[in-house]
């Protein structure tokens, strides 16, 4: 199982942890992208923190953001888990999972990035801001920029279980599972149902997204359930008491789309 999570706008602050080796991190067919971007994002933050400022879509209140984009050279690190931060991993909770949870999540999960392309939770990086809507005055956007790399790297990432992916939509730019790769792919978003006058309407609210899509994984890691497919994905969430309601793709090459129902967090 593999499971494609987003990162976090907001980071917890730098490790303590020794500086970053670009060489030690996860998916190292990505280490030359990861050079470039990381080249291009420390330069451009050195050099003018007021176009930086305004290339990386920050508020005055996060202009100190730039600033530490400057130092990522030599700025501590943590594991990815650490300085991913917010509603996603609160829920998630990586922090307080057991032995055998955590190892199933330490070769499971992977975080995309528009710095480090993606990640796995143990990959020490410190903290950063840039997001994959990163337009880079040389390197151009980020999303179409970590199409070509991460097309090496993610069908041998991928493995030959299931593809859980939990990426909103800015992420999923970076790669899409193709062939015989998205057939064992599941797809999933998280509905919000209310009834209004007596009817039943479904939407896509944020935070219920987000939390959900955390739990979702923690039960699943905490259960030591590894879905071999979509379809077993469906049966396992169901039998952990979420209401889901999946589509098969109408012809192979295609990835499944399943919708997890809620009410409430």
């Amino acid at each position: 199982m593999l499971v494609l999570l987003p990162p976090s706008e907001g980071k917890a602050a730098g490790g303590a942890g020794g500086p970053l080796d670009l060489g030690a991190l996860s998916l190292p067919g990505l280490t030359g992208a990861r050079a470039e971007v990381l080249g291009e994002l420390v330069e451009l933050c050195a050099a003018d923190a007021g176009k930086a400022q305004e290339v990386l879509g920050l508020s005055d209140g996060l202009r100190g953001e730039v600033a530490k984009n400057a130092g990522l050279r030599t700025a501590g690190t943590a594991p990815a888990g650490e300085i991913y931060t917010g509603v996603l991993y609160d829920a998630l909770g990586l922090a307080s999972l057991d032995g055998a949870a955590r190892k199933l999540a330490e070769r499971s999960l992977l975080v995309f990035s528009g710095l480090w392309g993606a990640v796995r939770i143990d990959d020490r990086i410190p903290s950063y801001r840039c997001s994959m809507g990163v337009k880079l005055p040389a390197l151009g956007a980020l999303g179409a920029y970590w199409r070509g790399p991460m097309a090496e790297v993610m069908p041998q990432a991928a493995g030959a279980g299931l593809v859980l992916d939990l990426r909103s939509a800015a992420y999923a730019t970076a790669w899409k599972p193709k062939g015989e790769v998205a057939g064992r792919t599941a797809t999933v978003r998280v509905l919000q149902s209310k009834i209004v006058d007596g009817v039943e309407k479904r939407s896509v609210v944020s935070h219920f997204n987000k939390a959900t899509k955390g739990r979702l994984v923690r039960d699943l890691l905490t259960a030591g359930i590894e879905p071999a497919g979509p379809a077993e994905l469906v049966e396992a969430l169901r039998g952990l008491g979420y209401a889901v309601e999946a589509e098969a793709p109408a012809r192979s090459g295609k990835a499944w789309g399943i919708d997890v129902i809620v009410t409430e967090l």
